[in-house]
């Protein structure tokens, strides 16, 4: 049985459909959806193009595609909700699987990795013993 091929992310291009299609998700998701949809009332034509730039930033190497302060953002998000371990992890499953399901490469596995690095990093911020 053959293997079917998928791209690497090595564009913009492949970003933006990385992160419409991973947002599609979130949106609809049983476990996170409410957060973006009814807690933050997410402004999707202003959100994606700074989750484009962000992602462009990490996965590209384009220093100047981000300014911004993601960790001020959840913390405010954070006063209206509590965010919890198992929001970060359903978010980190949702990414990683749009990952694989579009893409295959080392970016692509960076990509995994820094969702990955990115949730672990955010999670006992929110929810553990130090949490604020």
């Amino acid at each position: 049985m053959p293997t079917e091929h998928k791209p690497d992310i090595q564009s913009a291009a492949d970003i933006r459909l990385l992160i419409d299609t991973f947002y599609e998700k979130v949106k609809a998701d049983e476990v996170i959806g409410y957060i973006f949809n009814d807690i933050a009332q997410v402004d999707w034509a202003y959100h994606l193009p700074i989750m484009y730039a962000f992602w462009e930033f990490l996965l590209l190497d384009t220093p100047d595609a981000y300014r911004g302060n993601p960790i001020q953002k959840h913390l405010d998000l954070h006063q209206k909700v509590r965010l919890k371990a198992e929001h970060f992890d359903r978010w980190l499953l949702l990414f990683q699987s749009t990952v694989d399901e579009l893409f295959a490469g080392p970016s692509a596995d960076n990509a995994k990795f820094r969702a990955y690095a990115i949730s672990e990093t955010w999670k006992p911020k929110f929810d553990g013993p130090f949490a604020v």
